[in-house]
């Protein structure tokens, strides 16, 4: 087994946190983003995801508050303070800002920053890069942005991306993007999910069950997990993930 992915077994299994009610919490997720972040309970999706295939394991997933670019969280007083407010066991970090055109450099010094402090806190930092845009073939620029990012300061980064590129060529009749081809819809955000917890735990999505809470109905999970299992053995997500300081 490769050293970063049992890291990640081990963290999944075993680390311990204290939830913000004071109970305790095998696996603490921290998750800091914007709209793409929030919208259809995606965290909440995540953390079902990794109680179901860790059995017995208390996992909760915690937003940081509004919506804001890496660089602007960077700076954020609410959101440093609680990153620094207990221990997180996983920082999840969504909103690297890109140039829609390709033709501007954004500064990415808020996500090192934040990875950095991820790493500093004996968290895991997982970056999130955005799914492509309906009809946009820009999936390889936003990955390989992260990828840039973790280069420089090591983190994971997940291939969602290249989950909803398998997805939409497989099963073009699923509806990943909201009307306004930017968004996830129910199923888009269902699919991120998988390909995220798949990059915490290591585990393969075939292992997540049904879960009928977050109204994906049974047969569209069926193929979201497969893609996400085909996405997550070929495009593996813990090539750079850092040993937890």
């Amino acid at each position: 087994m490769p050293r970063s992915l049992a890291l990640l077994l081990t963290l999944a299994l075993g680390c311990a946190g204290t939830s913000p009610r004071g109970a305790p919490a095998d696996v603490a997720l921290l998750f800091m983003g914007n709209s793409h972040t929030s919208f259809h309970e995606l965290p909440e999706m995540v953390a079902a995801m990794i109680r179901a295939v860790r059995p017995g394991q208390r996992v909760e997933a915690t937003t940081a508050p509004g919506w804001l670019f890496l660089e602007e969280r960077a700076r954020d007083p609410d959101s440093l303070r609680l990153l620094h407010a207990r221990s997180w066991d996983v920082v999840v970090l969504q909103a690297q800002k890109y140039s829609n055109s390709g033709k501007y450099d954004y500064s990415t010094a808020g996500a090192e920053s934040l990875i950095r402090s991820a790493r500093t806190a004996h968290a895991l930092p997982v970056l999130f890069p955005e799914w492509p845009r309906h009809g946009v073939a820009e999936t390889t620029r936003i990955h390989d942005l992260h990828l840039e990012i973790a280069s420089r300061e090591p983190a994971c980064v997940a291939p969602i991306g290249q989950a909803w590129d398998l997805a939409r060529a497989v099963h073009p009749e699923l509806a990943l993007h909201a009307d306004d081809g930017n968004h996830a819809a129910r199923a888009g955000a269902f699919l991120t999910a998988l390909v995220l917890a798949a990059t915490i735990t290591g585990a393969s999505p075939r292992s997540v069950p049904y879960l009928p809470q977050f109204g994906v109905p049974f047969a569209t999970q069926i193929q979201l997990r497969e893609i996400a299992a085909r996405t997550t053995s070929t495009v593996v997500p813990q090539p750079i993930c850092p040993p937890r300081a």
